[in-house]
Formats: C-alpha cells, structure tokens, sequence
C-alpha cells in the first residue's frame, strides 16, 4: 500500500510536514502500545495478529463438502458480512456471492426467489448466535428451502462463538462450522473466517490474501513516515483536529466500491466515540466525481477525500472515431480515461486547497486487497490511539440492539422504552 500526503500540505484544512514531525513522536508511543496489545492477544488489538493467526486450511476444509456451487449466500449484518462482500466484489470468481444483510421484506422475498436454493451454499455468520436480524432471515431462508425441497443442512454452514443458538444448531444437525477468533470485533474481522469462508468457496487464493496483510503489518514501525497504515492514520487524526471532519472514500476501481461500505463501517463504529470521530462518506470514481465533487470542492472546509487506485488493471481500448470533438478519444483507452479522471480530481482538489490524500495499491488482487483491508484496520486503530478512544467497543450499536430486541418481546430492555418517548410533529 502506498500512501501519499503531498496535497494535505497547505490546504484549508491542512497540516504541515512539521507538525507531522511533531505528530510523529506520538505515533511511536501509540505504535509500542499497539505491538504490546498485539503481543498480549488483546480485545481488538488481536486482530492485527490475523495474518499470523488465521489458518487458511481450516476454513478450506470447512467449506470442502460444498462441491460447484452457483452461488454462496452469507446471511449476516455489519462486520459479519462486509469483510466478505468486500473480498467477493473486488475479485472474479465463476461463484456468485449474494449478502442477506438487510430484513428489508421485499429485498428478501426478493432474493431469494432469484436463487436456485440447491445449488447454493448458506453462511450463517453471527459470534453470539443471537442476532436478531442474521437468525430472523436465516429461518426465512431455511423455510424457503423446505418448501423448494432442499435439504438446508446439506447447504449450510455456520461461522460461529464457541456457544449460543447457531453453536448448538450445527452440533445438532453435524453442520461444518467455523470459529470467530476471540478478541476480533466484527468490523475487524475480514481476514478471518468471518470474512475469508467465503472466499474460500469462490477459489481465491487466502494465502496470498494474508500474506498482502503480512506484508502491510511488516511496515508498522514507531514512525508514520515510515509505515503507510500509520501515515494515513496520523494524517486523518491530525486533519479531523483542524477541522476535517468529514472523510469522503473514493475509490477509482469499481471493483472497490464495496471496500468504501466496510471503510465507512470500520471508522464510524470504532472512532464515533465521546463526542469525538471523523464521519465517512462513500463516493465512487469517477461516477461521483460528477456529483459529490461539486460540493467537496466548494462546499464548507471540513471534508478530506480519500482518493484510492490500482497502479495496474486490466483495460479497454477506446475505438476511434471522427465525431466532432471526440477524436482525441481514440487510441487511448478507458484505463487512461479513469486514470485522468483521478488526476483531474486529485488536482481540482488541490487547486481548490482541499486536502486530499492517495492511497495506491499495485492490483486488485488477493495480495493487495490483503494489504489495503490490514492497512485501513492498523490506520483505524493508530487513530484511535491519538484520539484516547475506546476503538474497539460500540455501545451505541448495542443501545439499538436491546431497543429492537425488547420490542420484538425478546426481553425487558429499558431501552425499548425509550421509543414510546418519541416527539412527534407529523404532517398530512
């Protein structure tokens, strides 16, 4: 992973290489905190050892009894599914992926009348076993598959705590079933059996995945000047204190926009804490370089943009043409189309003294998806450490979780109570 700073020197917000330098001394305190959290296999702080602790042959046997399947259809929310998804969606593979992530009625009824149910595999991911949403659509799919005569538990796998509902259900019915790695939270947990089982199943390749991760974790040190997770870290944390409280995630791949879904995921719920935390917004080279750009680059001054590209790809030529005004087109390709749509934002941006920052993987491929997802994750967790947060707890998702749960009658939460306390000013 490649990180580049240049245009958030100067900018409106800004920050200085100085002030970088200065930065830098407590980024090497956080870093020996990370590594002594690492070394302890701490909650949270063990998710950066996953590239060490994730067996890929576990998951490989796992998923071994599912022989050519159409399609694999993972039923889980929040970090249970998009780790996954963004694995899936940035790589070929002849195995649809399809994500139950939602309890939107329609979409569900929707989708599964869409799949042939015999030739897919169901994921049940869920650490507790407990989740509402996951185990509601799970009886939903189960019962689909009842009534089209397919026998679930010939289909089914779970990924799972060492206890709970789904636990007892794979005992029950010898269903294989994966471990969710202690100290992991979900939104951390893409390169492991949460978010790797399904790649495993599509034919990647998970060792060359972790090892772009273990690549990446090689690059932590005590300086951001000398790691690219830590740079971008340490940048992100310093701009958000002057101001930049908004950080909008561009990827110019369309392979990655699914990766800007997790991004957005990861920040939010490990950085939103006390009042403190950078928002994310997702966008999509160059699709909302069209839309969005417009108020980045003259809206209010409280935005950095994350800019992200492959160096290689795949390409298409463009044909020529003699259309009036469309004959420099020819001979290039669609690749340099995209390439100077990133660089006229880049430099639209800058022009404009927004920051901007660019992060460059070589491909997307297993190697450098492993690198980008442990980069972001050891950058979330630096910037956790500047900002003195509680980065790997979420209490305001578990508030909501008792609320939905005590007014479905699963329980007396007092948080359900607080629904019937809603202002209303309803108009007709």
């Amino acid at each position: 992973m490649y990180v580049d700073l240049g245009n958030v020197l100067g900018t409106t917000p800004g920050v200085s290489k100085e002030a970088l330098e200065r930065l830098d001394g407590r980024v090497a305190d956080a870093h020996e905190r990370i590594e002594q959290g690492r070394a302890d296999s701490e909650h949270g702080y063990a998710a950066l050892n996953l590239p060490e602790t994730t067996d890929p042959d576990e998951i490989r046997n796992a998923v071994s009894r599912f022989e050519d399947p159409e399609a694999v259809l993972t039923v889980g929310i929040g970090g249970s599914a998009l780790g996954a998804a963004t694995i899936s969606e940035a790589l070929d593979s002849d195995v649809d992926a399809y994500y139950l992530d939602n309890v939107d009625p329609e979409w569900v009824s929707g989708l599964l009348a869409d799949l042939s149910l015999d030739d897919t595999v169901v994921n049940v991911v869920s650490r507790s076993g407990t989740t509402a949403e996951t185990l509601a659509n799970f009886l939903v799919v189960r019962d689909a598959m009842d009534s089209a005569g397919v026998d679930w538990t010939e289909r089914t796998f779970v990924t799972t705590g060492e206890e709970g509902n789904l636990r007892d259900l794979a005992d029950k019915h010898d269903l294989p079933a994966l471990p969710v790695p202690d100290g992991v939270p979900g939104r951390f947990s893409a390169l492991s059996t949460v978010g790797m089982a399904v790649a495993a199943i599509q034919g990647h390749d998970l060792d060359t995945l972790l090892a772009g991760a273990a690549d990446e974790a090689d690059r932590l040190s005590g300086s951001l000047f000398e790691s690219p997770a830590y740079a971008y870290g340490a940048t992100t944390y310093a701009l958000d204190r002057r101001g930049a409280s908004i950080n909008a995630m561009m990827p110019y791949a369309e392979s990655l926009e699914y990766f800007a879904e997790w991004f957005a995921q990861l920040w939010a719920e490990s950085l939103g804490k006390d009042g403190v935390g950078q928002t994310p917004a997702r966008a999509l080279g160059a699709t909302d370089q069209h839309s969005q750009l417009q108020l980045y680059r003259a809206g209010p001054r409280d935005k950095l943009v994350t800019l992200v590209r492959p160096r290689e790809k795949q390409d298409t030529q463009i044909p020529e043409t003699d259309l009036d005004g469309l004959s420099y087109l020819g001979g290039s390709s669609l690749g340099d189309l995209l390439d100077a749509e990133f660089e006229a934002t880049e430099a639209s941006l800058a022009a404009a003294d927004c920051p901007n920052i660019r992060v460059e993987i070589d491909r997307v491929d297993e190697r450098g998806l492993g690198e980008l997802l442990y980069g972001m994750e050891a950058a979330c967790v630096l910037y956790g450490e500047l900002d003195t947060v509680s980065t790997f707890t979420q209490p305001a998702v578990e508030w909501g979780k008792k609320a939905a749960r005590g007014l479905l009658g699963g329980g007396d939460f007092e948080e359900a109570d607080a629904v019937s306390d809603k202002v209303r000013l309803e108009i007709e």
